[in-house]
């Protein structure tokens, strides 16, 4: 049998750091704790790595290469439009991935004071997933879905960004004790998904509607 190439250990490093970050958040973590975590000498971590916020930086673009995927709006004029289901699933995706790299949320404030980097590109994120949100609404609205003016859907789509991005950072200060509980975990994302989801409501219409109650009573029993 083939046997698969061991990982390199830059890409162990990165692996490592991810881990330690989101289970004891970014401050508690230092790059001689991550060495050692590694059982590797400080020499080599700083031969792939200048100092810790280079890693987190090399974390952070390993989290965006997967969000782009997400957050690319179709640039073909002969793609479907979204429809209610599709924002479903689309924050449900989303939530996910913030999960998997929530150290970025649960630590932003700390991370945007003392990493210039990470704040230009964390503002950029920001405003692709705004972008996408506008994309999600107007669609609705292009095909009879959705009532609002241009106005109300602007503020709609940076209060959708807003709760997504602060959700699990409010679930984490009610319960800190049970991230670590697959179980929860779960909940906390459909929950977010749900609070994110029924900030449209109120402008959704006919079958739209029904689809949205329909949709937010399984999320609402999960």
């Amino acid at each position: 049998m083939e046997r698969k190439a061991p990982r390199r250990t830059r890409e162990r490093i990165l692996e490592l750091a991810l881990r330690l970050f989101n289970e004891y958040g970014e401050p508690n973590v230092n790059t001689t704790i991550i060495a050692e975590e590694m059982n590797i000498s400080p020499g080599n971590l700083y031969y792939h790595f200048k100092n810790k916020d280079d890693i987190i930086n090399h974390v952070f673009q390993q989290f965006e290469k997967e969000i782009d995927k997400l957050l690319t709006i179709p640039a073909s004029p002969d793609a479907r439009l979204p429809n209610v289901e599709d924002a479903w699933l689309f924050l449900h995706v989303l939530f996910e991935l913030i999960w998997k790299y929530r150290f970025c949320y649960r630590d932003l404030n700390n991370l945007l004071i003392n990493n210039r980097t990470f704040e230009l590109r964390f503002k950029s994120l920001l405003a692709q997933k705004v972008k996408m949100a506008h994309w999600l609404a107007d669609g609705l609205r292009s095909q009879g879905a959705l009532e609002a003016t241009r106005e109300e859907i602007d503020a709609l789509a940076t209060n959708m960004v807003v709760v997504a991005t602060y959700w699990l950072s409010y679930e984490y200060v009610l319960n800190p004790r049970r991230f670590t509980e697959p179980e929860y975990v779960s909940r906390a994302v459909s929950r977010g998904c749900y609070q994110v989801m029924v900030l449209t409501a109120p402008y959704l219409t006919g079958a739209a509607r029904q689809l949205f109650e329909r949709l937010a009573g399984e999320y609402r029993n999960d």
